[in-house]
């Protein structure tokens, strides 16, 4: 998948630790939640982490467990904006 990431995302993915495979498996497997400002959140809901298990196998999945509580944020141009990891629950509208 061709994502673009701005400078403020590669910062952040850097600075959180958020790992290559986490941001991959965001993009192709997370949920997204419109936030009606323009920007889309995407985590990871237990069906995308039940296809995570699945898709990299048990040992690597409890490598990167830990992780999966990160989120993306896309810009209205699809560009991934920001990211960090969930200490709260996302409401869902």
């Amino acid at each position: 998948m061709d994502i673009t990431l701005t400078h403020h995302a590669r910062q952040r993915l850097q600075q959180r630790g958020i790992p290559e495979p986490v941001v991959a498996g965001l993009l192709d497997y997370g949920r997204g939640e419109h936030d009606h400002r323009g920007s889309t959140l995407l985590y990871f809901d237990h069906r995308a982490k039940a296809r995570l298990r699945k898709l990299w196998g048990d040992d690597a999945y409890q490598r990167l467990e830990q992780k999966l509580d990160a989120y993306l944020v896309l810009g209205a141009d699809g560009s991934v904006v920001t990211a960090g990891h969930r200490t709260k629950r996302i409401n869902r509208h």
